[in-house]
């Protein structure tokens, strides 16, 4: 985990170091403890983009998951890659809204198994509040698309529409 986190603090630190007007830094965080079954899971999922027109961007998503139980039990540590092509639709002084249309790459392990590859192929909608010239509170909300062992995949391998609480990601996102 921490040469996860290193590099992506070094690759942060050389796109900034090397800014220019339509490179963006996103991302976001999530920490949840269930006392119930003794568990702590976090996620840390950091996003770099380039903004090719007014419409149009690419970028890739970076995530870090895991899943930790107290004491000696299943514990899983899950990391992916999801470049994608953002189209905006509407915009107006304030807010937009998008699509982020792409693909995902996963490898997740729990302890004492095998790893599991998967991925992801499709569209995820999406909601930019302008909070300055700079920052931007970022919102996707759901999924529709194909999954096969993605490791954010809440409702099983298959392909559909999922717009429920468990497909909301909410970050900040900061445009040079």
């Amino acid at each position: 985990m921490r040469k996860l986190f290193l590099l992506v603090v070094i690759v942060m630190a050389a796109i900034t170091a090397s800014a220019q007007e339509g490179i963006y830094l996103g991302g976001g965080i999530s920490l949840w403890r269930n006392n119930d079954v003794d568990k702590t899971s976090f996620s840390i999922t950091p996003d770099v983009g380039y903004n090719l027109s007014e419409k149009w961007a690419v970028g890739v998503e970076l995530a870090y998951a895991h899943n930790g139980y107290d004491g000696d039990k299943l514990n899983s540590n899950a990391f992916a890659l999801a470049p994608y092509a953002r189209y905006s639709f509407y915009e107006n002084k304030i807010v937009r809204l998008f699509l982020d249309m792409g693909f995902g790459f996963s490898t997740y392990k729990e302890k004492h198994a095998d790893s599991v590859n998967g991925f992801e192929i499709g569209v995820k909608p999406g909601l930019a509040v302008k909070l300055n010239d700079n920052f931007s509170f970022i919102t996707k909300v759901g999924f529709a698309g194909y999954r096969d062992d993605y490791y954010r995949n809440m409702n099983g391998n298959g392909f559909g529409v999922a717009l429920d609480g468990e497909n909301i990601s909410i970050g900040i996102e900061y445009e040079f």
